[in-house]
């Protein structure tokens, strides 16, 4: 029996070969798809069909996320902003510069979803301009959720793509990039 084993040589950390790593792709995808700004969507459905109780309960559940994505505007949000911004950059550079592939899985989870919050962060704005539920909100959830699907299915052909490269350079080609 040999002496202590690194951690990497127990854990296996190449990200695109393991079946966790697309198991949370599918999840993250799935959660970001069926809300949106934190609402479910089948909640603001649910509110354009039968209105009353139902679209009390989704104009004040939209109020208070939309609220809580304005507080991002405060100070300490901005610094979470620019945190998270020089955090990508990183994790970008690390990935593709560096070949790090737990980096590049990071990435590829990581980005596509700050652009998400890009736009709950649009869509937040056009709640507190909105008085109350309206057919232009509705309207506008339908094209948030819309635009979040598209972007799930770019971002995972991508990183589909990026994780067979990566698996078939490394096991038939031997690690070549």
């Amino acid at each position: 029996m040999g002496g202590p084993m690194a951690a990497f040589e127990v854990i296996d950390i190449r990200s695109f070969s393991n079946l966790w790593f697309w198991m949370v792709l599918a999840v993250m995808w799935s959660s970001a798809s069926h809300r949106v700004i934190g609402i479910p969507y089948d909640m603001i459905q649910n509110a354009k069909r039968h209105g009353g109780q139902a679209e009390r309960d989704l104009e004040a559940l939209m109020q208070i996320n939309a609220q809580r994505f304005f507080d991002l505007r405060s100070p300490s949000g901005l610094t979470v902003i620019g945190l998270g911004c020089a955090g990508l950059s990183s994790l970008g550079l690390l990935g593709f510069s560096y070949q790090i592939e737990l980096a590049q899985a990071v990435f590829l989870l990581a980005f596509p979803i700050s652009l998400i919050a890009t736009m709950s962060l649009q869509t937040a704005a056009a709640v507190r301009a909105c008085d109350g539920v309206s057919e232009r909100l509705y309207r506008r959830f339908r094209r948030h959720r819309i635009a979040t699907q598209l972007l799930a299915v770019a971002s995972i052909f991508v990183t589909a793509t990026w994780g067979m490269y990566h698996n078939i350079s490394h096991a038939i080609l031997g690690g070549i990039n």
